[in-house]
């Protein structure tokens, strides 16, 4: 799976505006820390960093990208964080194995 394949399936099977415009802007905003929901923003360059991204084409693992997000979580299981960015982060680690599970199945064709 690539990051464009999986910000797409992650806009499409949730409640979350991770695209804004296309993957590509997306990405370049999330870097720059311009993505207009900051946590969102936060979750895509934690990925294109862990994973070694060099643009939304690059492949990754299912593993890298929910390990990618473990600083995160830690952060938001804090008491003082909010609750709503712990329920995002869980939600997306979710949406991430339904987009590796949805991708192997399709290559099995099912």
């Amino acid at each position: 799976m690539n990051l464009a394949e999986l910000l797409q399936y992650i806009d499409t099977n949730s409640d979350y505006e991770l695209l804004e415009g296309t993957p590509e802007q997306t990405l370049a905003k999330a870097r720059e820390g311009d993505h207009h929901d900051a946590l969102a923003g936060r979750i895509i360059k934690a990925i294109a960093e862990h994973c070694n991204i060099a643009d939304v084409g690059t492949e990754f693992e299912r593993a890298d990208a929910v390990n990618a997000l473990g600083p995160l979580r830690l952060e938001y299981m804090k008491d003082d964080a909010p609750v709503d960015g712990f329920r995002m982060l869980e939600r997306v680690i979710h949406l991430i194995d339904g987009a590796f599970n949805d991708e192997a199945l399709r290559l099995k064709g099912q």
